[in-house]
């Protein structure tokens, strides 16, 4: 085993299981409308799937990504990987939607291992540690971009539940994978469990650079699932009127940007963290601007998509290497707080967006964007000063 670890297929296997993992998180969502012509249900009542995945994953983060400290994590990501398989595939032969609200729920929970690898990967070199969050951090972001390609090509070629049949099988490979390659590392919190949750409270009033890291990175990924949520709606409209296949193809631009992104976590290997969040944000920032400018561009469209993407997700690994270097035995809890609050800017980001469409369509959703983007240039120039 030690010489597999040393192979260097370690991270990338990290990478693969990691996107494999959450991929379970997003599947749903662009199926809902073909799961409930299946169940004969509505739309509405079907929609509650995606949202019961979300919160599970959500819970799950916060009662189960400390448990990374405090048992052997390989073990645990296993275990839950296990569990995961067998809730997939009760899924895939499940024709009830009372039954499948609950499933939804656990293996929303059941998907948190993707963030427990997460934080192993800042274990394997501290020389190297930007460079190899980055890459696992871009195979969780190719994860959740993927799934939907992945889940609308399966679902017209096979029906909806070949697409968990598929993600039973991926996920069993990965378990597989991770249960020969994955290192042990030792565990470093020995208290109790109501203790482990206490501690991982304690991290925000401890330490300034988690909380300056956690504020910008809801920020960012705010304006993130803000963009992808609104997108929909504009590209189904003019002047495009794209189908559905069209509009899901829109994901292989930012898997595109998934993968240059690990490039600025060698950036801040070599500390210029601050340079390299003014750089990323702003790229965000300004191509949310060009949008505003060439509203009705496809070409200005394509290329914003794929700057925004890089931008998120180059400020998301520099916000790891700098959390993860806090406190070598804490790793797992400074990522549960990261983690839940990077969930909380989502969710916000999504409401906003939502009510910008509504209220003044696309020019309005831009405008907010502006403002969540241009409130995180701001929260890097604070912190740069140490004024946050």
């Amino acid at each position: 085993m030690k010489i597999i670890q040393k192979s260097g297929l370690v991270i990338p296997v990290m990478a693969f299981s990691a996107g494999a993992i959450v991929a379970n998180v997003y599947y749903s969502q662009p199926i809902l409308k073909d799961i409930a012509d299946s169940l004969g249900s509505s739309e509405n009542a079907v929609g509650k799937i995606a949202m019961l995945s979300q919160l599970g994953y959500g819970l799950g983060m916060f009662f189960l990504l400390p448990l990374g400290d405090k048992v052997n994590r390989k073990k645990l990501i296993v275990a839950i990987c296990a569990l995961l398989v067998i809730m997939l595939l009760i899924l895939a032969n499940s024709t009830h939607l009372s039954v499948l609200l609950p499933l939804s729920f656990i293996i929303g929970v059941c998907s948190t291992p993707a963030q427990i690898i997460l934080p192993m990967a800042a274990t394997l070199g501290k020389e190297n540690r930007g460079k190899n969050v980055g890459i696992v951090f871009s195979g969780i972001l190719c994860g959740i971009l993927g799934s939907r390609l992945i889940s609308g090509w399966l679902t017209d070629l096979w029906g909806w539940h070949s697409v968990f049949i598929f993600s039973a099988i991926l996920v069993f490979i990965s378990s597989i994978l991770l249960y020969f390659i994955l290192p042990e590392v030792p565990i470093k919190f020995k208290g109790n469990y109501a203790g482990l949750l206490k501690s991982t409270v304690s991290l925000i009033g401890k330490y300034k650079t988690l909380r300056q890291a956690s504020i910008l990175g809801s920020l960012t990924f705010g304006v993130f699932c803000s963009f992808w949520t609104t997108l929909t709606f504009r590209l189904s409209s003019e002047p495009f009127h794209y189908t559905a296949s069209k509009i899901g193809l829109f994901g292989i631009i930012a898997i595109g940007g998934a993968l240059v992104a690990p490039y600025f976590g060698k950036l801040a290997d070599k500390g210029q963290v601050f340079k390299n969040l003014f750089l990323t944000v702003s790229m965000v920032f300004l191509s949310i601007l060009a949008m505003r400018i060439f509203p009705g561009s496809l070409y200005v469209l394509i290329g914003a998509i794929l700057f925004l993407d890089i931008g998120v997700q180059a400020t998301q690994i520099t916000n790891f290497t700098r959390i993860y270097s806090l406190d070598e035995e804490a790793h797992s809890r400074l990522n549960t707080v990261y983690m839940t609050t990077y969930f909380i800017g989502a969710g916000i980001g999504t409401f906003f967006g939502l009510l910008s469409w509504s209220w003044g369509g696309w020019n309005l959703a831009l405008i907010q964007m502006l403002f969540w983007s241009g409130a995180a240039l701001l929260v890097v120039y604070l912190s740069s000063k140490n004024s946050l």
